[in-house]
């Protein structure tokens, strides 16, 4: 019997996606929830599994080819027996991947295949599979915890966390193209759906928005000496989540929020939308690109709470589990430039919203206190705001309260 492999239920707000990468070809034998098929959207790439054990009967779909809701992209013919594929199998050559750190990946992966091809390879699951290829590392390398010596996902998270990455420069650039007069090397890769929906957005905001940035700074010492006195007890009481610094700059940007409800609005047209809630967007870095998954309701979750949900969303995008849902919405959204090392930025919105707040480094500078010079360890703050909507006055207010709601962290549990 021959089952259809649909595409998903995409939401409203994404109207088509993309095939990125096949995992099985043709022909080859596949399990029950076995990943098949990626298919990339402008927020998310969304992995498609098969339906039953069985063969991959038919390919409908090929790699670049776009897809709407429900779309059958292929078929499998359940019970069936097929071929068994190669433990390694080659990227296909015009494979469109989910985004270019990911296309650097599978090139390198089958140069390195090219060259050490041979029968004793490593057996891997598909997962990790994929996590090998988007990581440049060599299989061979990796002890597998599995049956009859299997390479699973988490034998490839525990070569990741002990950043033991083998695969060597030369093989990341193998699908670089070289001109041999000079020895230059370049290297084209097309645009993920993602990045290029990034590039469309910020230029959207710097094209339709009348954005400043205002600045101001904050001494980090009080928090810092709450986190230093409470982080065991803090980690302890909680199941393990760590008290970090976001945590605080959340509660305190919800807290000036609600002071300056023009600050947590959005524009739709000609119309101002005041949200009467705090959905806090933070912005995440991820292999794929820069991605905002969202805090609801944030007014009403802990300093633990919060803290274990930016912890959860930093783990999806490193692993690109984040659902679309997860990264719609949001009123108010902070940037955390700072643990790249960035000491000074002014961040881009993130249209309709008409703020955003950027953290950066901690620096230890010299600063007068009393008349008397006092190293400290401060950050600059950098608030962008829309200022169709938002006056100088509100948006300086606004960042003047984050700052003595983290200078005097009493104030955040007195909510004065």
């Amino acid at each position: 019997m021959s089952i259809e492999i649909k595409a998903p239920t995409l939401p409203e707000s994404v109207p088509d996606g993309t095939i990125a990468t096949w995992y099985k070809k043709e022909g080859e034998s596949v399990s029950r929830d076995e990943l098949l098929v990626d298919i990339e959207t402008d927020k998310v790439v969304i992995e498609v599994v098969s339906p039953t054990d069985g063969v991959l009967k038919e390919i409908i779909k090929q790699p670049g080819d776009t897809i709407v809701s429900n779309e059958a992209i292929g078929s499998v013919e359940a019970g069936a027996a097929g071929d068994k594929p190669a433990q390694q199998k080659e990227a296909p050559a015009d494979t469109a991947s989910s985004d270019s750190d990911k296309k650097d990946s599978d090139e390198s992966g089958k140069a390195a295949a090219d060259d050490s091809a041979s029968d004793d390879e490593p057996m891997l699951s598909p997962a990790a599979k994929k996590l090998i290829e988007e990581n440049n590392l060599d299989a061979a390398s990796i002890q597998g915890s599995g049956k009859d010596g299997r390479v699973t996902k988490e034998d490839v998270l525990a070569k990741l966390e002990g950043g033991q990455s083998s695969a060597p420069q030369a093989a990341a650039q193998s699908a670089a193209t070289v001109d041999d007069r000079s020895g230059r090397v370049e290297e084209r890769v097309p645009m993920s759906r993602l990045r290029a929906k990034v590039a469309e957005r910020l230029l959207q905001a710097t094209q339709t928005t009348a954005m400043l940035t205002t600045f101001n700074e904050v001494n980090m010492q009080p928090v810092m000496d709450i986190r230093s006195r409470y982080k065991e007890q803090f980690e302890k009481t909680h199941d393990g989540v760590r008290l970090g610094f976001m945590s605080f700059f959340v509660r305190a940007c919800i807290e000036a929020l609600k002071r300056f409800p023009a600050v947590n609005a959005s524009i739709d047209g000609n119309d101002i939308v005041y949200h009467g809630y705090q959905d806090i967007g933070v912005a995440v870095s991820s292999p794929r690109g820069l991605v905002v998954p969202v805090l609801r309701n944030a007014d009403n979750l802990s300093l633990a709470q919060i803290e274990k949900g930016i912890r959860e969303y930093g783990i999806k995008a490193r692993d690109g589990k984040l659902a679309i849902e997860e990264m719609t919405g949001g009123t108010f959204t902070i940037s955390n430039g700072g643990v790249f090392g960035s000491l000074l930025s002014t961040p881009i919105l993130n249209p309709p919203q008409t703020a955003i707040l950027g953290m950066h480094k901690i620096q230890e500078r010299p600063m007068a206190v009393d008349g008397e010079v006092v190293v400290l360890p401060m950050m600059y703050l950098a608030l962008s705001y829309d200022h169709r909507m938002i006056d100088g006055k509100e948006a300086v207010q606004f960042l003047v309260t984050v700052k003595e709601l983290l200078e005097d962290p009493t104030r955040l549990l007195l909510e004065i």
